[in-house]
């Protein structure tokens, strides 16, 4: 067989069912061996917008996400969404086709050094130089990907090499298990949180991806110690849960802070430093640290272990829970108290623009428990981030590592596509929006319905929100929009215009039931946002 087949074959043996690409000159024996496989490639409009899409499949799925484009710009457009699912820690594995060995050691037409560029933005790079150690090129991108911290993987694979005769087979599929915590660390932890006046556990994302979030709430329950989640871990505990005290992020003194400025042991379960650094949660740096993960914790001079409990997340909650003492005090509930009654503030206001609390209450009251929606980044990231109630994890998908704008609209596509049973719904601004509209068009092509709920402010509202803290006065941030219903509708999707408050909650009804793509154009009141920041600044922690 080609090389190229060989290679597809390695990938149906890795269970891949989606790769997310755009063809090209250098990988047409790829292309080609791919029609003879089950695998389905879902062609895309640009790279970036199929490295989001593996990205979020990924993420979602626990299984790499895989993604193809072919040499220089190709593989260059991949490079923003490859570099946010690392760090984001979603598994994927980005393929790019490159020219052949023999023009490699000198300058030439759309040449680049991509096994080295990918090096510095994934756990693990590398380029098919013959044919025979393919196999082990793939069984390791995907073993690597796949492994805590998981996260993404390059093969640069040139077109002579795909080209060539070999026989060979796939290499087994094994999955590594976690280790089991040393018992030490475990009494130490147990000890310490028995002993703990008013504890406080800062869950990350890494609780999801070990699929711990059953241990998490239970050992919460039990113990009796509250929740805060990072965005990236939102429905880890359902919201609903008496100890869940929301999410952490907001790098303001938020009800959450009040929680971490209160506690003297924070609990730090799956927590990965790019979610919420430490400086913004624990700047005193005299607060007792039990880091609970899979991976040893990174070094930072404001994440002082006092104890790391490294192994399965899940036996190292249980094994905890059944040695420590429950806490007696209130909690912290009345900081819960406080979140919930500032989320039903203006669950009835129906000006126009609608304030962001509107659109967030109007969104969780038209969407199912378990649907999905995917976050942009940009002011309505903050506000879905702190009041989108999530009941189960992986609800709601926000970018929090790298956070690149662009992310939602292609990886609603990937949304449904892991799970065509639930509603998805992409939640962006106009500017992230139209970073990767062209995949409007993929999403009608592969008859993937979603939601896109555009939050309209004609400008970047979350760096004007930052400006005005900063200096009182805004720098080029407002731009115009295209009429976003006809664009929807040039693209045979439906588009509505929300242009009075009580309309929003039926639009967003009825575009849910639509079986296609619905844009929804929303005007948004940011004016809330330095309102926020004014009530944050003045806010008195709730006892």
């Amino acid at each position: 067989m080609k090389a190229a087949e060989l290679f597809v074959r390695c990938l149906e043996n890795e269970e891949v069912e989606y790769i997310f690409g755009i063809p090209g000159e250098e990988n047409l024996d790829v292309m080609d061996a791919l029609l003879d496989s089950d695998i389905k490639f879902v062609t895309t409009r640009h790279e970036q917008g199929a490295a989001f899409m593996a990205d979020v499949y990924g993420r979602l799925t626990g299984k790499a996400g895989v993604c193809l484009g072919t040499l220089g710009p190709g593989a260059t457009n991949l490079f923003t969404g490859v570099a946010d699912a690392n760090m984001d820690h979603a598994p994927l594995v980005a393929v790019a086709g490159q020219a052949s060995t023999h023009r490699l050691h000198k300058e030439s037409h759309q040449v680049l050094d991509l096994e080295e560029i990918f090096r510095a933005i994934t756990k693990y790079s590398s380029r098919l130089l013959t044919p025979d150690i393919i196999p082990e090129v793939v069984r390791k991108a995907f073993k690597v990907a796949q492994t805590e911290k998981t996260g993404a993987c390059f093969i640069e694979f040139p077109e002579n090499i795909a080209e060539m005769e070999i026989v060979d087979q796939p290499l087994p599929v094994k999955y590594p298990y976690p280790p089991e915590p040393p018992g030490e660390k475990v009494d130490r932890a147990a000890d310490i949180i028995s002993r703990a006046k008013n504890p406080i556990i800062l869950a990350g994302n890494g609780v999801i991806r070990s699929r711990a979030w059953k241990q998490l709430a239970e050992f919460a329950e039990q113990l009796r110690i509250p929740v805060a989640n990072t965005f990236m871990a939102k429905g880890v505990v359902p919201f609903k849960h008496s100890m869940a005290l929301g999410s952490a992020g907001l790098q303001a003194n938020d009800y959450v802070s009040c929680g971490f400025s209160q506690a003297d042991v924070i609990i730090c379960i799956g927590y990965d430093l790019v979610e919420y650094h430490p400086y913004l949660w624990h700047p005193t740096r005299d607060r007792t640290i039990i880091h609970i993960d899979n991976s040893p914790a990174e070094v930072d001079a404001y994440y002082p272990v006092e104890v790391g409990v490294v192994g399965d997340i899940k036996h190292s909650l249980l094994r905890i829970m059944n040695l420590a003492s429950p806490h007696t005090g209130t909690a912290m509930k009345n900081l819960r108290k406080a979140l919930i009654e500032d989320m039903n503030q203006h669950k009835d206001d129906t000006a126009l623009p609608l304030k962001p609390q509107k659109i967030i209450w109007d969104l969780r009251t038209a969407m199912n428990l378990e649907d999905i929606a995917l976050c942009d980044v940009g002011a309505h990231k903050m506000w879905m981030a702190r009041m989108f109630r999530c009941e189960f994890p992986n609800t709601c998908l926000i970018s929090n590592g790298f956070a690149s704008m662009g992310i939602a609209v292609p990886g609603a596509i990937a949304a449904k596509l892991a799970y065509p049973d639930r509603n998805v719904v992409a939640v962006t601004g106009d500017a992230g929006f139209l970073m990767n509209s062209q995949e409007i068009e993929t999403a009608m092509r592969m008859k993937t319905p979603i939601v896109i709920l555009v939050w309209n402010d004609n400008g970047y509202g979350l760096i004007e929100w930052k400006q005005i803290n900063s200096f009182g006065r805004k720098s080029h941030v407002d731009f115009n929009n295209p009429d976003f219903v006809k664009y929807a509708e040039s693209f045979g999707a439906k588009g509505y215009r929300i242009e009075k408050g009580e309309d929003l909650l039926p639009t967003l009804k009825k575009a849910l039931a639509d079986d296609t793509v619905s844009i929804i154009d929303c005007p948004v009141d940011y004016s809330e946002n330095l309102k926020l920041t004014q009530k944050l600044g003045e806010m008195i922690c709730p006892i």
